[in-house]
């Protein structure tokens, strides 16, 4: 697996700034009164349940941005498993730096491996079909590079990363397109061409004469909407390879297979991002 190097990203730095400056404040209060500032030691990130990786060069960076003399190791790189007591990283220097650190660097992870650990197991219930799994926009404000990034290390892939990269042509944008006038998907999708040449186009329908209207404008992609698996074989006919078709909307652990049975190219997961639980993750000291 080739993953991003997720800390070349600007945006993710600030981030980790933000969350320092939140946590430690004015000071580790309780590390500066009771924790020598000679004492230096080794800690690990171990996990407490098997899962998938995520975010260890992001806690490698606040531990780096609190004290910028301590050596990090990854144990276990972002996308590989992890099972249950397993060290995923390794940190040796100063405790007091350690310590400061510690929450920052364990929020981050425990968040995106998380994620990772759901992804994957969305993924490996479609993997008999070859069926995409998708992120959405449903991600924690300020947090959005991070958690797409964990949907790839659960071997996922990311749809849009915001509004400017790909039209999606939702049932808002169609009430208010020419005010009730022409409705047909086929006007939108060349409107839009017209708006931004080159960016793909994503039309969300939700019957099969949705979809007929749509493909005559030729989009990239359509959206199946909250439609039971008989109508999505039936839209996946029809449509017979003239775009590529996601599903979404009530797509469960227990159901994903027989949704992607039907011959989606993609299912998209709000819950990928929005209900992921953090995993069980702990810092524990070594060695002194």
């Amino acid at each position: 697996m080739t993953l991003p190097n997720i800390t070349d990203d600007p945006r993710v730095l600030d981030v980790i700034q933000d969350a320092l400056r939140e946590d430690i404040g004015s000071g580790d209060v309780t590390t500066l009164a009771l924790v020598p500032a000679s004492a230096k030691v080794t800690a690990d990130i171990v996990s407490r349940a098997a899962v998938v990786v995520s975010g260890t060069t992001v806690a490698e960076e606040v531990f780096m941005a609190v004290d910028g003399t301590l050596a990090c190791r990854t144990v276990i790189a972002d996308g590989e498993k992890a099972a249950a007591g397993a060290a995923i990283a390794r940190v040796r220097g100063r405790a007091r730096g350690i310590l400061a650190a510690e929450r920052t660097a364990l929020n981050f992870m425990q968040r995106m491996t998380g994620i990772a650990t759901l992804t994957q197991r969305f993924v490996e219930e479609v993997r008999p079909y070859g069926t995409l799994i998708l992120d959405t926009r449903k991600t924690t404000p300020g947090l959005r590079a991070l958690e797409k990034y964990a949907v790839l290390c659960g071997g996922g892939a990311n749809h849009r990363m915001g509004l400017h990269d790909r039209f999606l042509i939702k049932d808002n944008h169609r009430r208010l397109w020419r005010r009730g006038g022409d409705a047909r998907l086929d006007a939108a999708i060349a409107a839009c061409r017209r708006k931004c040449p080159g960016v793909e186009v994503e039309v969300e329908v939700e019957n099969e004469a949705e979809l007929e209207s749509a493909l005559k404008g030729g989009p990239e992609w359509v959206l199946l909407d909250n439609m039971a698996p008989a109508a999505l074989r039936r839209c996946v006919k029809r449509c017979a390879g003239r775009a590529r078709l996601e599903a979404s909307g009530g797509v469960t652990l227990a159901n994903v297979a027989a949704v992607a049975a039907t011959g989606v190219d993609a299912i998209s997961l709000g819950c990928l991002t929005h209900s992921a639980p953090a995993a069980d993750l702990s810092l524990e000291i070594t060695a002194p």
